[in-house]
């Protein structure tokens, strides 16, 4: 039973990154616009927050920082896809590119620097005494409780809300929403800025929680699994949770069977979550095959207003 709570709690650590960046993700392709440039976006995070972090040694003056400069970064994603309409899958990459060779000489001066404190913790004494509860969530950081509540308050503003229902329908079929007098390009930048924010502070947790100390291409492909992981959670933020612990558990999963003294090579471990993730998302094209994927139906299809609906 132990164990079970050591990988459960080890999947929420690694995985509240990934929780992050798949909002952000989802929240940005509702509005039906693609974004694959969550590892640039979630590097630049964490070598942001890890500069003024050691700078300042203030978490207030880091996150803020953080949020900055994924806002830059996701106004020139909104302006390039948007308004001069460039192909979106171009956008991330360039994104992710930029991204990753930015961060890389930003951190050089301070690679592998320890953090000068960790993340406040929100402790509940009340919640020690409680069996298995307890034991997971009475002393979690405060960058766990944010995800938490970003997932119910997203979710809620997705299925809920008459906003939310506006951006269904911009993400299902722009020229309806322009009809129906929903301001297009003013929502899908906002869905785009508000999302990278989410994606550079899934960055920054990584490296204030998770690997408190900045080490080049630290993210290790997480980027790219949380572009998995909106499909696999069909866009949906409450499976996004799942999906994200369920990736946290098989990185844990990994490490656990280094620490008995497997001789399995550590490399084959560590492509645990990677492989499993490709093969669960085989499985799922192949199970819901001729079946509506669930995502927005005009994903990556730019808006011209005077296209005909």
């Amino acid at each position: 039973m132990d164990l079970i709570l050591q990988i459960v709690a080890a999947a929420m650590s690694s995985g509240t990154p990934l929780l992050f960046a798949v909002l952000g993700g989802i929240l940005i392709e509702r509005s039906g616009i693609i974004q694959l440039g969550a590892e640039g976006i979630m590097l630049m995070g964490a070598v942001t927050a890890a500069l003024l972090y050691l700078r300042t040694g203030s978490l207030a003056a880091a996150l803020p920082a953080v949020l900055a400069v994924s806002a830059a970064l996701g106004l020139l994603h909104a302006f390039l896809t948007v308004t001069l309409r460039v192909n979106q899958i171009v956008s991330g990459l360039a994104m992710t590119l930029f991204g990753s060779g930015l961060s890389a000489f930003l951190g050089r001066a301070i690679a592998g620097q320890p953090m000068p404190g960790a993340v406040p913790k929100l402790d509940m004494p009340v919640l020690d005494g409680v069996p298995v509860i307890g034991v997971l969530v009475a002393h979690l950081d405060v960058l766990t409780w944010l995800s938490f509540a970003l997932v119910i308050a997203l979710h809620l503003y997705i299925y809920r809300t008459s906003w939310g229902l506006h951006l269904r329908a911009l993400g299902d079929s722009p020229p309806t929403a322009d009809v129906m007098g929903i301001p297009v390009t003013a929502f899908r930048y906002g869905c785009v800025i508000a999302g990278t924010m989410l994606i550079g502070l899934g960055g920054a947790d990584l490296l204030l929680v998770f690997s408190p100390a900045w080490i080049e291409d630290m993210t290790a492909g997480r980027g790219w699994i949380a572009v998995a992981l909106i499909i696999f959670a069909r866009w949906n933020p409450l499976r996004a949770l799942l999906c994200a612990y369920f990736f946290g558990a098989l990185d844990a999963l990994g490490f656990r069977i280094q620490l008995i003294g497997s001789s399995i090579p550590s490399y084959f471990l560590k492509m645990i979550p990677y492989a499993v993730t490709i093969l669960v998302l085989m499985y799922l094209g192949w199970r819901n095959r001729g079946k509506p994927s669930g995502s927005p139906e005009s994903l990556g299809v730019p808006y011209i207003r005077e296209q005909r609906l």
